[in-house]
């Protein structure tokens, strides 16, 4: 078996798998004399495509799959397919290259699947023998000869018959067995379509998932931040909520405003993304609480400066009652010695007023001093 430099596509395709009525050879001979080119001569029927890698094998009759061939030649292409001298094709086989035996071989035309769309009837490779010589022979013979060829052209017309029969199945379950392929190769372009696509979404959502990945780790890193700023802010308002505690220990309304303040603050932690908020509404109550203390301490400061000059008014009038009490306990003394030197004189001058119709008259918020009151 001769090969050439390049092995044509083949396949373990059975016989019974192949279509032999998409390319059909014409003028194939009986027999082909060795030594010399033999030309195959073949037409494409109306629907059958060719394709780069289909080729021409020759075959020893018998043969089970496109494996078996015994030399082959590449197909050439038309140009136009629509063309009907494009349909009918021929290649050329070197003598080199045939089979030296006499056992008989067909041609088979394989596409580029390794699958057969043609086949000739078989011929032989033998040179002329006697049996092609004309003999001449008597008449009874010839009546028999005669009969015996009648007979083999009625079972030769039975058999075409029977093969045009087998054709027309064959070409029927051809075009069915095309419809088929041809939905086969539908469905496999939607099936590669639906693999690609899913393999597509396979690699957006292997991208996502990453993705995600990398977010869930971002965002683990961001809340353990968080936590620590948390904590950071849970001390500084500790720290504030103490002092704020000294800043209302003697008065209720701050006492209340702290626990609001106090409320809101446990409210924050809830939220962290209203934390700021909360944060600017705490800054702005101590701001007004700093604002009220600072009113409360003015309001101290007053009570202080009017307790002490209350105070040293007080002060004030103590030592006045004190030099009346004396100035008192005088007139006491020397109203009791002018009753012993003076009995006579029983009541006091009517000008002179007695320390018991003297009355001290103390106005705390007036700016005079004490003066008796007669």
């Amino acid at each position: 078996m001769e090969k050439t430099v390049e092995d044509p596509p083949t396949s373990a395709v059975l016989l019974d798998h192949c279509h032999f009525s998409q390319v059909i050879f014409n003028s194939v001979e009986k027999f082909y004399i060795p030594g010399g080119d033999v030309t195959c001569h073949y037409t494409f029927t109306q629907h059958f495509i060719p394709r780069r890698k289909d080729w021409i094998g020759i075959f020893r009759v018998g043969w089970k799959t496109t494996r078996e061939y015994y030399t082959f030649m590449w197909v050439n292409l038309p140009i136009d397919l629509n063309n009907k001298s494009a349909k009918q094709q021929e290649v050329q086989f070197k003598a080199y290259y045939l089979p030296k035996d006499d056992e008989y071989y067909q041609f088979c035309y394989v596409d580029q699947d390794g699958v057969v769309r043609g086949a000739s009837i078989p011929f032989q490779f033998r040179p002329e023998n006697e049996e092609d010589i004309l003999v001449v022979t008597t008449q009874g013979e010839v009546e028999e000869i005669e009969q015996h060829n009648k007979e083999l052209c009625k079972e030769n017309q039975e058999l075409k018959d029977s093969c045009v029969s087998l054709q027309k199945q064959n070409s029927d379950m051809q075009a069915e067995l095309q419809k088929k392929q041809e939905e086969l190769e539908t469905l496999r372009s939607i099936n590669k379509k639906l693999e690609l696509k899913v393999k597509e979404q396979e690699d957006y959502w292997e991208t996502e998932l990453l993705q995600l990945k990398e977010q869930n780790q971002k965002m683990s890193s961001e809340n353990e931040k968080m936590g620590i700023r948390v904590d950071q802010l849970q001390a500084q308002l500790s720290t504030q909520e103490k002092e704020m505690e000294k800043l209302v220990q003697g008065d209720q309304d701050k006492t209340e405003q702290l626990e609001h303040l106090k409320k809101e603050n446990d409210h924050l932690f809830l939220s962290l993304t209203e934390q700021r908020k909360d944060q600017k509404k705490l800054e702005q109550r101590v701001e007004e609480m700093k604002q009220n203390e600072t009113t409360a301490m003015k309001k101290q400061q007053e009570l202080m400066d009017e307790n002490f000059d209350l105070s040293r008014r007080l002060s004030e009038n103590k030592m006045i009652c004190n030099v009346l009490q004396r100035e008192k306990e005088r007139l006491e003394g020397e109203n009791d010695v002018s009753k012993k030197v003076l009995p006579q004189a029983h009541s006091p001058s009517r000008n002179a007023p007695s320390a018991k119709q003297m009355i001290l008259v103390i106005t705390p918020w007036s700016n005079s001093r004490c003066r008796p009151f007669v």
